[in-house]
This record gives C-alpha cells, structure tokens and sequence, in this order.
C-alpha cells in the first residue's frame, strides 16, 4: 500500500480530473446506436435535467468511493470500493456525452458535491470496514431508488438517455450485492434518513444548476 502522502497526492489528481476532465468509458456505450427522439424543447430541458442530477451524484459517487478507500483498513474492502469507483467514472462519461447531445451542460455545483463527498467518504471508512461497506450498499440502494424515478419521468420516447439509465441502475445494484457479501453492516435508521434528506437536497439544487 503506499504512503498516506503518496495516497492523498493520487486522491487530489483524481479529484480534479472527476470534476475537471472529460471522463472515458471502456465499456460501450448504452445508448450506442440508439436513435435520436422527437423532443420538444421543454422535454429536452427535462430529461437534461435528470441526466444532469444522474451526472452529479456519479460525482458525488466517487468521491465517497476515493474517500472511503483511503481510509479502508481491509485491502479487500478497499479494492471492492475502487472497483465501484471505476464503474462510476464509465457513468460519468456516458452522462457527460448524453447531456451534450441534449444541449446542456454538467452541474456548477459539482465542486462543491465533490468536496463534501469526499469528507463524508473519508469519515465512513474511519469507523471500520463493515460500516465502510454498509455505507457503499446503502448508497447504491437510494442511487437505485432515484435512477427508478427518474425511468418514470423520462420522456418515454427518449431511449438514448433510458438506456443509460437502465445500464447505471444494474451497476448500481451489483455494487451495493459486492459490498454485502463482503460483510458491510446495516446502517441505522437516522443515517439512512439523513442521507436521503441530504440526497433530496442535492437534486433539487442539481436539476437547475
């Protein structure tokens, strides 16, 4: 394992590069060969703004996995959460070129998401693997969770951005299926709930901004 200094150095250099630099995907694209729909331009708006929300929280998603990572104790702990943290970056850039078609733009705010999740990240592998993983699954659940409404609000005819979707909704569901068998503890009630209140207030400022 390397150094702390060495591995805080890496942790910055990521940071700016989720925020900053275009992502890459080494998986095909979901949506590749898909059609271009019909929008009408507030339809276009709407579903920027959900690809928009679903761009911030993969920022949100790795920089919780980079936090916790650094501070895993387990290095099997640690390889399942850079794992999911890989996955996320292919997310990102199929979010990033999807609201390009669409005509937007990535959230302002994402510095601001990224720094606080980091903390949060860095604080919940301090407590120790088991509520390092719990904290993973149940991040997964409540990204599930949001990825299945925003299914239901996508404009029907948008199979480019449902494909996307779908794709990030089963990745979801694997990685928090990884952190369980891996021995991650289940998370008291008031932490799930303040997360989702955290979470609720993120998406509303994101969909905007």
């Amino acid at each position: 394992m390397l150094p702390v200094p060495d591995r805080f150095i890496l942790q910055f250099d990521r940071a700016l590069r989720t925020v900053f630099a275009p992502a890459a995907s080494r998986r095909p694209y979901p949506d590749e060969g898909l059609p271009e729909a019909e929008l009408s331009e507030a339809e276009k708006r709407h579903a920027a703004g959900l690809m928009r929300v679903n761009h911030s929280g993969e920022v949100c998603a790795q920089a919780l996995y980079q936090g916790q990572a650094l501070t895993a104790r387990n290095p099997e702990a640690q390889r399942a959460l850079l794992e999911a943290s890989d996955e996320e970056t292919e997310h990102l850039a199929w979010c990033e070129r999807r609201l390009v078609d669409l005509g937007s733009r990535k959230s302002l705010l994402n510095p601001l998401w990224y720094t606080g999740s980091f903390a949060i990240g860095v604080l919940a592998g301090a407590l120790g693997d088991r509520w390092n993983l719990g904290f993973l699954a149940e991040t997964e659940r409540q990204v599930e969770g949001h990825l299945d409404g925003h299914l239901r609000r996508l404009p029907e005819q948008d199979a480019k951005s449902r494909a996307i979707v779908e794709q990030m909704k089963a990745d979801e569901i694997r990685h928090a299926e990884t952190a369980i068998a891996h021995g991650g503890a289940e998370l008291p009630l008031p932490v799930k709930l303040a997360m989702q209140l955290t979470s609720k207030l993120m998406t509303q400022a994101t969909y905007r901004l």
